[in-house]
């Protein structure tokens, strides 16, 4: 990893700032109208922009997807919490979300009002009505966003994707708009410093605070229409691998 590292004092900036940044968001989302879509939308992605700008984490976004793209399943690998708010920065949606997200401090409010689905990955119960609710939500004409790796990984790999919530999007026959997530360093290396794969939150934060410099990237890779694929193992094979290409395409230097 990286030794080049934030002044002490930085990092410690960068911390009261994004608590600030939690106690206005936290307020703001409190006042949103949640049957307001326009409203929503505007309120997801400031919430992404704040968080990224009070952690000084640059964001560089690729070519966006052409044409109206309205009700799209947004699929995405899955790094770190920073996803979310980079994902919510360029392209607002609701999210399918851990249940146990839902009992953070503070995030797991935020989350609820901003529309997050939370379910529990290890109950198959849960994926039936997950799947009715969020192809309703895509019929409304609402972006649903999700991670079908079902975990973190370090962001220099890619895990195996789970199908089933791909169901969804076959249902609703809607778009599906794979998304290719990548972190680098202040010297332009991939980095698997931001990763929540194998510590927790606070640890987490403090690598993130740490680092003298981080840029995420957000690749929009293919829209597909789920309507042409075979069931929902096909799709899930198409996405993933398009993700997977984008994402093992500059590893030579990762740290």
């Amino acid at each position: 990893m990286s030794k080049q590292k934030a002044p002490f004092f930085k990092r410690l900036g960068r911390l009261c700032r994004l608590a600030a940044w939690l106690f206005r968001t936290g307020r703001n989302l409190r006042a949103i109208d949640g049957n307001n879509a326009e409203e929503r939308d505007h309120a997801v992605v400031v919430l992404g922009k704040g968080a990224l700008d009070a952690l000084d984490i640059e964001l560089e976004i690729g070519v966006p997807p052409q044409g109206n793209v309205s009700g799209t399943l947004v699929v995405a690998n899955h790094v770190s919490w920073l996803d979310i708010f980079a994902m919510s920065a360029v392209y607002p949606s609701s999210f399918i979300a851990k249940q146990e997200i839902s009992s953070w401090p503070v995030l797991g409010k935020m989350g609820k009002n901003a529309g997050t689905v939370f379910i529990n990955r290890n109950s198959r119960r849960d994926i039936e009505p997950i799947n009715r609710a969020i192809c309703a939500t895509l019929q409304q004409g609402q972006n649903v966003s999700f991670f079908p790796e079902a975990r973190t990984s370090s962001g220099l790999e890619l895990l195996p994707f789970k199908a089933a919530l791909f169901q969804s999007a076959i249902d609703a026959g809607a778009k599906v708009l794979a998304v290719a997530l990548r972190y680098y360093d202040e010297a332009g290396k991939r980095t698997a410093r931001p990763s929540y794969a194998d510590v927790g939150l606070p640890t987490c934060l403090w690598r993130i605070v740490s680092m003298k410099k981080l840029t995420i990237k957000v690749d929009f890779i293919c829209v597909s229409d789920a309507a042409e694929s075979e069931d929902r193992y096909a799709l899930k094979d198409k996405i993933e691998e398009s993700i997977r290409t984008i994402i093992v395409s500059d590893l030579d230097d990762a740290v």
